[in-house]
């Protein structure tokens, strides 16, 4: 599978596949624990049902490597007043402080028509905030009728 390069910096490589799906690779000083936090991170947040944070797919621990679903292209645009607002709402409506608040971490979404944040490797799990209502689980199936 072909993988189109996004980002190869010092602490990891980002690339988008054909299917547009984000293939992220931690590397350098901390990976193992900024690998275990972002996925924490993420499933924390789709536990809480935050819809503007990616969806993980895969994951590879070993490798310090996961797939997650893609949340549009860079925000460039985006003033500092209005990412920190997005910042602050998902601390105070998801329980989860990023702690690399930078515009360069907000994207936009058309697919999903709504900015959204990236980059949880020195994210804080913070507790649910109070009345967090989390989305429902499936149900089990019902048993079989005799």
């Amino acid at each position: 599978m072909s993988l189109e390069p996004l980002k190869d910096g010092i602490r990891s490589q980002v690339r988008i596949d054909f299917y547009g799906n984000v293939h992220k690779r931690l590397r350098g000083t901390g990976a193992a624990e900024r690998y275990a936090t972002e996925v924490a991170v993420l499933k924390v947040l789709e536990q809480r049902g935050c819809p503007y944070v990616p969806k993980l797919l895969e994951q590879h621990p070993d490798e310090y490597y996961f797939v997650s679903t893609n949340c549009g292209q860079p925000a460039s645009q985006i003033t500092k007043e209005k990412a920190d607002r997005i910042f602050s709402k998902l601390e105070h409506d998801y329980g989860v402080r990023h702690l690399d608040a930078e515009a360069r971490n907000i994207t936009y979404s058309d697919k999903l028509g709504c900015f959204c944040v990236i980059d949880f490797e020195l994210a804080e799990i913070l507790p649910p905030p109070p009345g967090l209502v989390p989305p429902p689980t499936a149900a089990p199936p019902a048993p079989p009728t005799p």
